[in-house]
Protein backbone atom coordinates (compact mmCIF):
# COMPACT_ATOMS: atom_id res chain seq x y z
CA UNK A 1 0.00 0.00 0.00
CA UNK A 2 0.94 3.51 -0.70
CA UNK A 3 2.76 5.53 2.33
CA UNK A 4 0.69 8.79 1.11
CA UNK A 5 -2.14 10.36 3.21
CA UNK A 6 -5.33 8.44 3.07
CA UNK A 7 -7.89 9.90 0.70
CA UNK A 8 -11.57 9.00 2.09
CA UNK A 9 -14.12 8.52 0.01
CA UNK A 10 -16.66 11.00 2.63
CA UNK A 11 -14.99 12.50 5.19
CA UNK A 12 -15.93 14.62 8.14
CA UNK A 13 -15.72 18.98 6.83
CA UNK A 14 -15.77 20.98 9.61
CA UNK A 15 -16.08 24.85 8.83
CA UNK A 16 -14.87 26.19 11.80
CA UNK A 17 -18.47 28.17 12.79
CA UNK A 18 -19.52 25.12 14.71
CA UNK A 19 -17.23 26.07 17.66
CA UNK A 20 -19.79 29.41 18.69
CA UNK A 21 -22.48 26.84 18.70
CA UNK A 22 -21.07 24.25 20.85
CA UNK A 23 -19.23 27.14 22.99
CA UNK A 24 -22.74 27.91 23.68
CA UNK A 25 -23.99 25.04 24.51
CA UNK A 26 -21.22 24.47 27.21
CA UNK A 27 -21.13 28.10 28.32
CA UNK A 28 -25.12 27.55 29.32
CA UNK A 29 -24.75 24.22 30.66
CA UNK A 30 -27.27 22.89 28.15
CA UNK A 31 -25.74 19.21 26.71
CA UNK A 32 -28.31 17.57 27.33
CA UNK A 33 -30.86 16.27 24.46
CA UNK A 34 -33.01 19.85 25.11
CA UNK A 35 -31.43 23.58 24.24
CA UNK A 36 -31.52 26.44 21.96
CA UNK A 37 -29.20 24.70 19.44
CA UNK A 38 -31.98 21.80 19.26
CA UNK A 39 -34.19 24.60 18.38
CA UNK A 40 -32.37 26.75 16.55
CA UNK A 41 -30.79 23.26 14.21
CA UNK A 42 -34.67 22.50 13.66
CA UNK A 43 -35.72 25.84 12.78
CA UNK A 44 -32.74 25.89 10.52
CA UNK A 45 -33.75 23.02 8.34
CA UNK A 46 -37.31 24.18 8.25
CA UNK A 47 -36.15 27.41 6.66
CA UNK A 48 -33.96 25.51 4.11
CA UNK A 49 -37.32 23.77 3.48
CA UNK A 50 -38.94 26.50 2.75
CA UNK A 51 -41.35 26.05 5.50
CA UNK A 52 -43.12 22.75 3.99
CA UNK A 53 -42.22 20.66 6.90
CA UNK A 54 -41.62 20.55 11.06
CA UNK A 55 -38.35 19.03 11.75
CA UNK A 56 -37.30 17.22 14.87
CA UNK A 57 -33.83 16.67 15.67
CA UNK A 58 -33.03 13.02 16.78
CA UNK A 59 -29.90 10.74 17.16
CA UNK A 60 -29.68 9.43 14.04
CA UNK A 61 -31.75 8.97 10.85
CA UNK A 62 -32.73 5.20 11.39
CA UNK A 63 -34.35 6.63 14.50
CA UNK A 64 -36.08 9.17 12.60
CA UNK A 65 -37.76 6.13 10.11
CA UNK A 66 -38.38 3.90 13.47
CA UNK A 67 -40.63 7.02 14.58
CA UNK A 68 -42.05 7.59 11.12
CA UNK A 69 -43.38 3.91 11.61
CA UNK A 70 -44.37 4.35 15.21
CA UNK A 71 -46.38 7.38 14.22
CA UNK A 72 -48.10 5.28 10.97
CA UNK A 73 -49.12 2.98 14.13
CA UNK A 74 -47.08 0.06 12.01
CA UNK A 75 -46.73 -2.82 13.99
CA UNK A 76 -46.57 -6.67 14.53
CA UNK A 77 -47.91 -8.73 11.07
CA UNK A 78 -48.19 -5.46 8.87
CA UNK A 79 -45.93 -5.24 5.34
CA UNK A 80 -43.55 -1.99 4.33
CA UNK A 81 -42.81 -2.23 0.94
CA UNK A 82 -39.36 -1.29 0.77
CA UNK A 83 -35.99 -0.14 -1.71
CA UNK A 84 -34.14 -2.84 -2.18
CA UNK A 85 -31.09 -0.69 -3.55
CA UNK A 86 -29.87 1.17 -0.66
CA UNK A 87 -28.24 1.29 2.55
CA UNK A 88 -29.78 -1.48 5.31
CA UNK A 89 -30.66 1.73 7.87
CA UNK A 90 -33.85 2.08 5.81
CA UNK A 91 -34.53 -1.27 6.26
CA UNK A 92 -34.18 -1.97 9.83
CA UNK A 93 -36.49 -0.13 11.65
CA UNK A 94 -38.83 -2.16 9.73
CA UNK A 95 -37.71 -5.08 11.87
CA UNK A 96 -37.84 -2.63 15.13
CA UNK A 97 -41.45 -2.40 14.13
CA UNK A 98 -42.39 -5.60 14.42
CA UNK A 99 -43.47 -4.89 10.48
CA UNK A 100 -41.68 -6.90 7.73
CA UNK A 101 -39.86 -5.58 4.63
CA UNK A 102 -40.86 -6.31 1.07
CA UNK A 103 -38.47 -5.07 -1.56
CA UNK A 104 -38.99 -2.96 -4.52
CA UNK A 105 -36.17 -3.25 -7.13
CA UNK A 106 -34.98 -0.12 -9.26
CA UNK A 107 -35.45 1.58 -12.30
CA UNK A 108 -32.59 2.63 -14.74
CA UNK A 109 -32.48 6.41 -14.83
CA UNK A 110 -32.58 7.32 -11.11
CA UNK A 111 -31.44 4.01 -9.47
CA UNK A 112 -34.09 4.33 -7.02
CA UNK A 113 -37.71 2.61 -6.55
CA UNK A 114 -39.45 1.27 -9.78
CA UNK A 115 -42.94 2.79 -9.84
CA UNK A 116 -44.16 0.06 -12.05
CA UNK A 117 -42.54 -2.33 -9.77
CA UNK A 118 -43.80 -0.78 -6.89
CA UNK A 119 -47.66 -1.17 -8.55
CA UNK A 120 -46.98 -4.76 -9.28
CA UNK A 121 -45.94 -5.36 -5.04
CA UNK A 122 -49.20 -3.02 -4.28
CA UNK A 123 -51.53 -4.94 -6.18
CA UNK A 124 -50.01 -8.66 -5.38
CA UNK A 125 -50.04 -7.86 -2.00
CA UNK A 126 -53.61 -6.81 -1.84
CA UNK A 127 -54.06 -9.76 -3.57
CA UNK A 128 -53.43 -11.48 -1.21
CA UNK A 129 -54.90 -9.47 1.80
CA UNK A 130 -51.79 -7.84 2.71
CA UNK A 131 -52.03 -4.35 2.11
CA UNK A 132 -49.06 -2.59 2.86
CA UNK A 133 -49.19 -0.13 5.33
CA UNK A 134 -46.02 1.73 4.19
CA UNK A 135 -43.73 3.01 1.16
CA UNK A 136 -40.41 3.52 2.08
CA UNK A 137 -38.36 5.01 -0.78
CA UNK A 138 -34.68 6.25 -1.21
CA UNK A 139 -33.15 9.37 -2.74
CA UNK A 140 -29.96 7.01 -3.07
CA UNK A 141 -26.67 8.32 -3.81
CA UNK A 142 -28.58 12.24 -3.60
CA UNK A 143 -30.18 11.78 -6.63
CA UNK A 144 -33.89 12.10 -6.47
CA UNK A 145 -36.35 9.62 -7.13
CA UNK A 146 -39.19 9.83 -9.21
CA UNK A 147 -41.29 11.54 -7.00
CA UNK A 148 -44.72 12.04 -8.99
CA UNK A 149 -44.96 8.59 -10.39
CA UNK A 150 -43.73 7.21 -6.89
CA UNK A 151 -46.91 9.38 -4.92
CA UNK A 152 -49.38 8.73 -8.24
CA UNK A 153 -49.00 4.91 -7.21
CA UNK A 154 -49.28 5.92 -3.32
CA UNK A 155 -52.17 8.25 -3.68
CA UNK A 156 -53.79 5.58 -5.97
CA UNK A 157 -53.86 3.09 -3.50
CA UNK A 158 -53.71 5.71 -0.28
CA UNK A 159 -50.70 4.09 1.19
CA UNK A 160 -48.16 6.42 3.17
CA UNK A 161 -45.05 7.19 1.95
CA UNK A 162 -42.03 7.56 4.08
CA UNK A 163 -39.26 9.36 2.18
CA UNK A 164 -35.72 8.49 3.45
CA UNK A 165 -33.53 11.55 1.95
CA UNK A 166 -30.67 10.68 4.45
CA UNK A 167 -28.05 11.23 1.33
CA UNK A 168 -30.57 13.91 -0.51
CA UNK A 169 -30.34 17.39 2.14
CA UNK A 170 -29.61 20.11 -0.41
CA UNK A 171 -31.25 17.62 -3.28
CA UNK A 172 -34.07 19.36 -5.52
CA UNK A 173 -36.72 18.08 -7.37
CA UNK A 174 -38.80 20.39 -9.80
CA UNK A 175 -37.31 23.16 -8.05
CA UNK A 176 -38.58 21.84 -4.56
CA UNK A 177 -36.06 20.76 -2.06
CA UNK A 178 -35.72 16.64 -1.14
CA UNK A 179 -37.33 16.53 2.44
CA UNK A 180 -40.95 17.82 1.73
CA UNK A 181 -42.70 14.67 -0.37
CA UNK A 182 -43.34 12.24 1.97
CA UNK A 183 -46.01 11.58 4.72
CA UNK A 184 -42.77 11.52 6.59
CA UNK A 185 -39.39 12.34 5.27
CA UNK A 186 -35.82 11.83 7.03
CA UNK A 187 -32.49 13.00 7.09
CA UNK A 188 -29.02 11.47 8.22
CA UNK A 189 -25.94 13.75 9.87
CA UNK A 190 -24.38 10.83 10.09
CA UNK A 191 -20.30 11.98 9.56
CA UNK A 192 -20.41 10.66 5.93
CA UNK A 193 -23.24 12.66 4.91
CA UNK A 194 -23.42 15.97 2.91
CA UNK A 195 -23.17 18.11 6.22
CA UNK A 196 -22.51 15.93 9.74
CA UNK A 197 -23.37 16.48 13.75
CA UNK A 198 -21.37 13.64 13.86
CA UNK A 199 -24.25 11.45 14.94
CA UNK A 200 -27.63 12.62 14.11
CA UNK A 201 -30.45 12.66 11.85
CA UNK A 202 -34.04 14.29 11.56
CA UNK A 203 -37.40 13.32 11.21
CA UNK A 204 -40.08 15.79 9.10
CA UNK A 205 -43.51 15.55 9.66
CA UNK A 206 -46.43 18.37 8.24
CA UNK A 207 -48.19 19.71 10.92
CA UNK A 208 -47.56 20.64 14.61
CA UNK A 209 -49.45 17.44 16.05
CA UNK A 210 -47.32 15.17 14.55
CA UNK A 211 -43.90 17.33 15.81
CA UNK A 212 -45.75 16.99 19.11
CA UNK A 213 -46.55 13.43 18.66
CA UNK A 214 -42.70 12.61 17.82
CA UNK A 215 -41.04 14.63 20.76
CA UNK A 216 -43.05 12.59 23.02
CA UNK A 217 -41.92 9.47 21.39
CA UNK A 218 -38.60 10.16 21.71
CA UNK A 219 -38.19 11.72 24.87
CA UNK A 220 -39.48 8.55 26.36
CA UNK A 221 -43.04 9.69 26.29
CA UNK A 222 -42.79 11.67 29.53
CA UNK A 223 -46.41 12.77 30.38
CA UNK A 224 -46.64 16.12 31.96
CA UNK A 225 -46.69 15.44 35.71
CA UNK A 226 -44.84 16.46 38.49
CA UNK A 227 -43.46 12.63 39.29
CA UNK A 228 -42.18 10.56 36.12
CA UNK A 229 -45.80 9.12 34.56
CA UNK A 230 -45.64 6.99 31.30
CA UNK A 231 -48.50 5.46 29.32
CA UNK A 232 -47.01 4.75 26.16
CA UNK A 233 -43.71 3.21 25.37
CA UNK A 234 -41.03 6.03 24.69
CA UNK A 235 -37.52 5.92 23.24
CA UNK A 236 -34.33 7.97 23.70
CA UNK A 237 -34.17 9.10 20.24
CA UNK A 238 -33.74 12.94 20.68
CA UNK A 239 -30.64 14.85 19.31
CA UNK A 240 -28.07 16.20 22.30
CA UNK A 241 -27.71 20.02 22.14
CA UNK A 242 -23.64 19.83 21.76
CA UNK A 243 -24.52 17.93 19.07
CA UNK A 244 -27.19 20.82 17.41
CA UNK A 245 -24.58 22.89 17.82
CA UNK A 246 -22.68 21.39 15.39
CA UNK A 247 -25.25 21.26 12.84
CA UNK A 248 -26.11 24.83 13.17
CA UNK A 249 -22.79 25.27 12.22
CA UNK A 250 -22.40 23.47 9.04
CA UNK A 251 -26.08 24.52 7.66
CA UNK A 252 -24.13 27.97 7.50
CA UNK A 253 -22.00 26.00 4.47
CA UNK A 254 -24.27 23.63 3.37
CA UNK A 255 -24.87 25.23 -0.13
CA UNK A 256 -21.42 25.37 -0.45
CA UNK A 257 -20.79 22.00 0.62
CA UNK A 258 -23.43 20.81 -2.36
CA UNK A 259 -21.24 23.03 -4.93
CA UNK A 260 -18.40 21.57 -4.04
CA UNK A 261 -19.44 17.77 -4.16
CA UNK A 262 -20.84 18.59 -7.47
CA UNK A 263 -17.95 20.16 -8.65
CA UNK A 264 -16.37 16.71 -7.89
CA UNK A 265 -18.49 14.92 -9.87
CA UNK A 266 -17.96 16.98 -12.97
CA UNK A 267 -14.55 16.67 -12.24
CA UNK A 268 -14.59 13.23 -12.84
CA UNK A 269 -17.04 12.90 -15.61
CA UNK A 270 -14.63 15.53 -17.58
CA UNK A 271 -11.63 13.86 -16.93
CA UNK A 272 -12.70 10.38 -17.67
CA UNK A 273 -14.93 11.26 -20.93
CA UNK A 274 -12.47 9.49 -23.08
CA UNK A 275 -13.39 6.10 -21.68
CA UNK A 276 -15.99 4.39 -23.26
CA UNK A 277 -15.94 1.44 -20.25
CA UNK A 278 -17.00 3.88 -17.67
CA UNK A 279 -20.71 5.19 -17.60
CA UNK A 280 -22.53 7.98 -14.97
CA UNK A 281 -25.46 8.88 -13.63
CA UNK A 282 -27.09 11.56 -15.05
CA UNK A 283 -29.74 13.73 -14.15
CA UNK A 284 -33.14 14.09 -14.99
CA UNK A 285 -33.82 17.79 -16.25
CA UNK A 286 -36.40 18.05 -13.22
CA UNK A 287 -33.90 17.03 -10.73
CA UNK A 288 -30.56 18.21 -8.93
CA UNK A 289 -28.76 15.75 -6.94
CA UNK A 290 -26.45 16.95 -4.26
CA UNK A 291 -23.48 14.43 -5.78
CA UNK A 292 -23.24 12.82 -1.98
CA UNK A 293 -21.07 10.16 -3.59
CA UNK A 294 -19.87 10.49 -7.56
CA UNK A 295 -20.56 7.35 -8.55
CA UNK A 296 -19.45 5.28 -12.12
CA UNK A 297 -20.36 1.70 -13.61
CA UNK A 298 -17.88 -0.33 -15.45
CA UNK A 299 -18.31 -3.15 -18.20
CA UNK A 300 -17.64 -5.70 -15.96
CA UNK A 301 -17.49 -6.87 -12.28
CA UNK A 302 -13.71 -7.47 -13.10
CA UNK A 303 -12.88 -4.59 -14.20
CA UNK A 304 -14.96 -2.65 -11.05
CA UNK A 305 -12.61 -4.76 -9.00
CA UNK A 306 -9.42 -3.91 -10.63
CA UNK A 307 -10.00 0.05 -10.37
CA UNK A 308 -11.18 -0.71 -6.67
CA UNK A 309 -7.77 -2.52 -5.88
CA UNK A 310 -5.97 -0.30 -7.98
CA UNK A 311 -6.93 2.76 -5.74
CA UNK A 312 -6.73 1.09 -2.30
CA UNK A 313 -3.54 0.12 -3.48
CA UNK A 314 -2.68 3.78 -3.59
CA UNK A 315 -4.56 4.59 -0.31
CA UNK A 316 -7.77 5.73 -1.59
CA UNK A 317 -10.87 4.68 -0.10
CA UNK A 318 -13.66 3.33 -2.95
CA UNK A 319 -16.75 1.25 -2.58
CA UNK A 320 -19.01 -0.86 -4.48
CA UNK A 321 -22.28 0.31 -4.84
CA UNK A 322 -25.09 -0.75 -1.87
CA UNK A 323 -25.57 -4.47 -2.57
CA UNK A 324 -29.64 -4.91 -2.47
CA UNK A 325 -31.19 -5.36 0.57
CA UNK A 326 -33.09 -8.80 -1.09
CA UNK A 327 -29.88 -10.53 -1.52
CA UNK A 328 -28.63 -9.68 2.32
CA UNK A 329 -28.41 -13.05 4.42
CA UNK A 330 -30.40 -11.46 6.65
CA UNK A 331 -33.64 -10.70 4.38
CA UNK A 332 -33.04 -13.82 2.46
CA UNK A 333 -36.73 -14.70 3.46
CA UNK A 334 -38.54 -11.61 2.34
CA UNK A 335 -40.79 -11.59 -0.43
CA UNK A 336 -39.10 -9.23 -3.46
CA UNK A 337 -39.89 -7.51 -6.64
CA UNK A 338 -37.07 -7.34 -8.68
CA UNK A 339 -36.25 -6.67 -12.64
CA UNK A 340 -32.21 -6.89 -12.38
CA UNK A 341 -31.28 -3.14 -12.04
CA UNK A 342 -29.82 -3.55 -8.77
CA UNK A 343 -28.27 -6.81 -8.82
CA UNK A 344 -26.20 -5.60 -11.91
CA UNK A 345 -25.43 -2.02 -10.41
CA UNK A 346 -24.35 -3.53 -7.21
CA UNK A 347 -21.93 -5.84 -9.40
CA UNK A 348 -20.60 -3.38 -11.59
CA UNK A 349 -20.75 -0.04 -10.13
CA UNK A 350 -18.44 1.89 -7.51
CA UNK A 351 -18.16 4.94 -5.73
CA UNK A 352 -15.37 7.33 -6.18
CA UNK A 353 -14.16 9.59 -3.34
CA UNK A 354 -16.65 12.44 -2.80
CA UNK A 355 -15.74 14.49 0.39
CA UNK A 356 -16.10 18.45 -0.03
CA UNK A 357 -12.93 19.07 1.67
CA UNK A 358 -11.17 17.15 -1.42
CA UNK A 359 -8.21 18.82 -3.28
CA UNK A 360 -7.45 19.07 -6.78
CA UNK A 361 -4.96 17.28 -6.32
CA UNK A 362 -6.67 14.67 -4.50
CA UNK A 363 -9.33 14.63 -7.13
CA UNK A 364 -6.49 14.11 -9.99
CA UNK A 365 -4.91 11.30 -8.13
CA UNK A 366 -8.07 9.75 -8.13
CA UNK A 367 -8.42 10.52 -12.16
CA UNK A 368 -4.42 9.66 -12.93
CA UNK A 369 -4.82 5.94 -10.98
CA UNK A 370 -7.75 5.29 -13.31
CA UNK A 371 -6.29 6.30 -16.28
CA UNK A 372 -3.51 4.71 -15.96
CA UNK A 373 -4.48 1.19 -15.31
CA UNK A 374 -7.04 1.52 -18.27
CA UNK A 375 -3.77 2.62 -20.57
Amino acid sequence: MSSSKRIYLSSPHMSGLEQDFVNHAFETNWIAPVGDNIEGFESDLENFLNNKAYAIALNSGTSAIHLAMLLLGITKGDEVLCQSFTFVASVNPVIYAGATPVFVDSEAETWNMSPKLLEEAIQNRIKNYKKPKAIITVHLYGMPYKVDEINTVAKKYDIPVIEDAAEALGSFYKGEPCGIFGDFSVFSFNGNKIITTSAGGALMVKNLDEKSNAIFLSSQAKEESEHYEHSKIGFNYRMSNVLAGIGRGQMKVLKGRVEARRNNFEFYKTELSTLKNITFLEEPSNSVSNRWLSCVVLESFEERECIRLALEAENIESRPLWKPMHLQPVFKNCLSFTNGISEDLFRRGLCLPSGSNLSQEDLKKVVNVILKLVD
